[in-house]
C-alpha cells in the first residue's frame, strides 16, 4: 500500500514538474533586458510612481462600471490614457478602450488588457474607504487595480524612452463579469478585426499565476410561462413554478449522476425568481443556470440534461391541469465562454512563467474564467497573470485590497511586455 501511495506521489511530482518545467533559454533572455540601463531605471521608476498608481486606483474605483455601463469609467480611463501619451486611443463599437503604442517593426501585436466593469449593480456605494492602509470598495481589487497597472505601464515605457519591436495595444475592456459573457474581448476578436498576436490579461490573484486554460462556460435563463390566476378561484390551472420545482430535481439528479465521473463538469442555479403573491398562481416562472467544464463536450451533453429536464418537467406539470391552456416554456442561452488550453511549451507562457521565477515565486500554471479565454480558445498565445498586492472578499460590498509591494506584479508585467512585444536597445 505505502509503494502504491510513493508511486502515486511521484507521479503527480513528476507530472507537476514536466508541466512548469522553464526552458534555460527565457532565463537567458531575462539576463540580457534586464542588463539594459533603460530597463533598470525603469523598475526603479514603477517604485517611484506608486502615489501615481494609487491615485489612479482609486479615482477608476470610485467611477461605478456595472455591466453594460461601463462608458463613464471608460471615457476617464481614455483620458488618462491621452495624458500618459500614446500614438491613438479610442473607444469601439463595444465600449473596449483601446490604446496603440506603435513598434519599431510593427508586424506583430501584444494586447495587454484589464477589465473595466464589476460584477455590482448601478447605484452601489464605490467610494473608496482606508482602513490601516488597506483599501475597501467594491471592485478594487477586480478590476481597477488591473486597469491602474496598465497605466503605470504605459507611463514607464513612454518616460524611459523605451522602444519595443511590436505593436502594443492597451485595452480597458467591457463584459467580463458575468452576464457580459465576454462580449469585449468577443469584439476585439472577431472575424475581420485587427489581428492581436498574442495576449496578457491582468485579473485578480497574486504574483505566481499563469492562467493559460480557459474554463468554459454555458449559461441559461429558463422561463415558464402560464396564464396566472388566483390560488382559489383558478385552483388547476397550470403553474410555473410547480413545473420549475420538478424541473429542478429531474436536472439536479441527472447532472449530479453525470458530473460524477469523467473530466470536472460543474452546475449551479443561481437565481429563482417569479410571482406576484403568495395567493396567486404565477404566470411566469424563471431560474438562471450555470454549466462549466474542462472539456467542451460535457458543455454539450449538460446542455441536453438541461432540456431533457425542463421538457419532463412541462409534461408532467401539463398533465395535471384540471382547467385552461397549457405551460409553455423559453430555454435563452445567455452565456457561452469557451474552453481552451494552451501548451505550456508556448513562448508566451515559458516567458510568464520564467518571470515569475525571476521575482522568487514559483509559477502556477491554473484554469479560469477570464478575459483569456476568447484567445485561448482560438490557439492564439494567451496567459491571464495576477493583480499582486493582497486582495480578498472579491465580488463583495467588503472586497479590500492591501498595497504589499504592489509594485512588483508592475515589474513583472512590464518585464513580460518587453520580451513578449521585442524590447529594443535603442530607437
Amino acid at each position: 500500500m505505502k509503494y502504491i501511495i510513493y508511486l502515486i506521489l511521484f507521479s503527480f511530482s513528476f507530472s507537476f514538474c514536466q508541466e512548469n518545467e522553464i526552458e534555460k533559454k527565457y532565463f537567458k533572455e531575462i539576463k540580457a533586458v534586464l542588463k539594459n540601463k533603460k530597463v533598470k531605471k525603469s523598475f526603479e521608476y514603477i517604485i517611484q510612481q506608486e502615489p501615481f498608481t494609487y491615485e489612479n486606483l482609486i479615482k477608476l474605483t470610485e467611477i461605478e462600471a456595472p455591466p453594460f455601463k461601463e462608458q463613464n469609467r471608460a471615457i476617464t480611463f481614455k483620458n488618462m490614457i491621452e495624458e500618459i501619451g500614446i500614438d491613438s486611443v479610442w473607444i469601439d463599437l463595444e465600449g473596449n478602450v483601446n490604446g496603440l503604442l506603435k513598434g519599431q517593426e510593427g508586424t506583430r501585436t501584444v494586447g495587454i488588457d484589464a477589465h473595466l466593469d464589476t460584477v455590482f449593480p448601478e447605484g452601489t456605494d464605490v467610494k473608496v474607504r482606508i482602513k490601516n492602509d488597506t483599501l475597501y470598495a467594491p471592485g478594487i481589487a477586480d478590476d481597477s487595480r488591473g486597469l491602474s497597472m496598465l497605466l503605470t505601464i504605459l507611463k514607464t515605457i513612454r518616460n524611459n524612452d523605451i522602444a519595443l519591436r511590436d505593436n502594443l495595444l492597451f485595452i480597458g475592456s467591457v463584459g467580463e463579469e458575468g452576464l457580459g459573457d465576454l462580449r469585449g474581448v468577443k469584439h476585439l476578436f472577431r472575424k475581420g478585426a485587427s489581428k492581436i498576436d498574442s495576449w496578457i490579461s491582468i485579473d485578480g490573484g497574486s504574483i505566481g499565476r499563469v492562467n493559460n486554460k480557459g474554463l468554459g462556460s454555458y449559461r441559461y435563463r429558463v422561463t415558464f410561462m402560464g396564464p396566472g390566476g388566483h390560488s382559489w378561484g383558478s385552483f388547476g390551472l397550470v403553474n410555473p413554478h410547480h413545473a420549475l420545482g420538478k424541473a429542478i430535481q429531474l436536472f439536479v439528479n441527472s447532472a449530479d449522476n453525470y458530473t460524477s465521473i469523467g473530466p470536472k463538469t460543474s452546475y449551479n442555479i443561481g437565481i429563482i425568481k417569479g410571482g406576484t403573491s403568495i395567493n396567486s398562481i404565477p404566470f411566469e416562472s424563471i431560474m438562471e443556470v450555470d454549466i462549466r467544464s474542462v472539456d467542451p463536450n460535457r458543455l454539450d451533453e449538460m446542455e441536453k440534461i438541461l432540456e431533457n429536464s425542463v421538457k419532463e418537467a412541462l409534461d408532467d406539470q401539463n398533465s395535471r391541469k384540471r382547467m385552461g391552456g397549457n405551460l409553455t416554456y423559453v430555454i435563452d442561452k445567455i452565456g457561452n465562454r469557451p474552453s481552451g488550453e494552451l501548451s505550456p511549451s508556448l513562448p508566451l507562457v515559458q516567458r510568464a512563467m520564467a518571470v515569475t521565477k525571476h521575482f522568487g515565486v514559483t509559477p502556477r500554471l491554473t484554469r479560469g474564467s477570464t478575459n483569456s479565454n476568447i484567445p485561448i480558445s482560438l490557439g492564439i498565445p494567451s496567459v491571464t497573470i495576477g493583480r499582486g498586492g493582497k486582495g480578498g472578499n472579491v465580488h463583495s460590498l467588503a472586497e479590500w485590497w492591501y498595497n504589499d509591494r504592489g509594485y512588483r506584479s508592475i515589474q513583472l508585467s512590464l518585464l513580460l511586455v518587453l520580451m513578449e512585444a521585442g524590447f529594443l536597445e535603442t530607437k
